[in-house]
């Protein structure tokens, strides 16, 4: 269960708008992979969905922004969509991994769509 909150690194500038202010590094298993988002990127929140205190928005939104991990690797829209639901897995929120998957990968992705659907 994720134990940090993601208020202590983003900070809302508008209704849909956020700023980074502290680092965050988030490790995937999964890819054995890492995504940062860095002091100053600006997010949107959760695209089309209430944003809820959730690492799982801010690191879509960087694998989709970017279209790929850390090491340069590439980032599908499924390889994308799954790091989200695994975000959300571990963080007990069962309904909305499974929903915020299929809604990502069905509409979402930017960049990462553009690397292909799976």
């Amino acid at each position: 269960m994720q134990k940090n909150n993601i208020y202590e690194y983003v900070q809302k500038r508008s209704d849909q708008q956020y700023v980074v202010i502290k680092r965050y590094v988030y490790y995937s298993k999964r890819y054995n992979a890492t995504v940062t988002a860095l002091v100053g990127d600006v997010f949107d929140g959760a695209t089309g969905a209430l944003d809820i205190n959730s690492f799982g928005w801010i690191v879509h939104d960087v694998l989709c922004r970017d279209g790929c991990f850390d090491s340069g690797k590439p980032c599908n829209n499924w390889q994308a969509s799954k790091v989200l639901a695994d975000i959300l897995k571990s963080e007990g929120r069962w309904f909305r991994r499974h929903t915020w998957f299929v809604a990502t990968w069905l509409f979402g992705g930017g960049k990462a769509r553009a690397n292909g659907l799976v």
